[in-house]
């Protein structure tokens, strides 16, 4: 447990690094998703057929995986079309209603009992967030955006808990990537239409931070991820995540000076997100504690 604790907490210290990234690419919030998706499959086909880990699956399985896949490229471009319609705090924040989403989608799916803890511990993260809406007007539609893709996020979350039980790690993060960039590419001449660009070719500066966020933001982030999701539940793994927003807003705060642009109301609200944070660990720690080893 400990270890798949540290995989966590390394796999969330690489994500908040993704909201800059994202904020440091020119592209559009499409053609970024695409890119990242590309570099991201073809690094992974590499090396995991070096290492052998990568293992063939009959077409079904295949299939279901690549839908799971196809749910984490809507949640970027949501994601990322939060932060170029905002900026990156906000686009951050609003991926903490991840949690909320998740003790919803995950008893539906799940056909379990509702959990009221969790859920009176995602109203707090709600309440942050409708705090940061209210006061932050200029930003209301990318807080849309970012809500959209926090329900796409949780559903990711929920559905690969269900996938890692039965397949390794490195076969399903390449096919749901895989699959997911295929799926995208369908969609891309009409995504284009309705959203033009200048140019398909991303700039030297592009192209550097498109492999920092593939290889290490995507590769290295999913795998520790989808590793700690063995042992954690979906939602302990998702409100974790709650704490991307904090390295995230720091880091946006030092490059992009974003603090000159947020009001009280986004503080109030973060605050009250990271309350939500503080509950849950202490919550876990306490149920590990009675928990008998075995």
């Amino acid at each position: 447990m400990k270890k798949a604790f540290i995989e966590l907490h390394l796999s969330v210290f690489l994500a908040g690094f993704t909201g800059i990234l994202g904020k440091l690419i020119t592209l559009n919030e499409g053609m970024l998703v695409w890119y990242r998706m590309l570099i991201t499959a073809v690094t992974m086909y590499v090396l995991f057929r070096w290492q052998g880990k990568l293992k063939k699956l009959p077409i079904r399985d295949v299939l279901r995986i690549g839908g799971v896949g196809c749910l984490v490229a809507l949640h970027w471009i949501f994601f990322y079309g939060s932060i170029k319609y905002a900026n990156v705090s906000i686009g951050v924040v609003c991926f903490s209603l991840t949690s909320l989403f998740t003790a919803v989608f995950d008893p539906i799916i799940n056909r379990r009992r509702f959990d009221k803890m969790e859920m009176l511990l995602s109203m707090l993260t709600l309440a942050g967030i409708l705090l940061i809406f209210h006061f932050d007007t200029q930003y209301r539609t990318g807080i849309i955006l970012g809500i959209i893709s926090s329900m796409f996020a949780a559903l990711f979350t929920v559905f690969n808990k269900q996938l890692v039980v039965k397949h390794d790690t490195a076969t399903i993060t390449f096919y749901e990537l895989g699959v997911g960039f295929l799926g995208l590419t369908l969609i891309m001449p009409a995504y284009l239409m309705a959203f033009p660009v200048d140019s398909l070719i991303p700039s030297l500066s592009d192209s550097m931070y498109l492999l920092i966020l593939s290889w290490f933001c995507t590769v290295l982030m999913y795998t520790l991820s989808m590793n700690a999701l063995k042992k954690i539940s979906a939602f302990t793994v998702n409100l974790c995540f709650n704490l991307e927003p904090l390295y995230s807003i720091v880091l946006a705060f030092i490059i992009f000076h974003e603090n000159k642009l947020l009001h009280s109301g986004f503080y109030a609200g973060l605050g009250l997100i990271l309350l939500s944070v503080v509950l849950q660990m202490i919550r876990v720690a306490r149920q590990a504690k009675h928990t008998p080893a075995h």
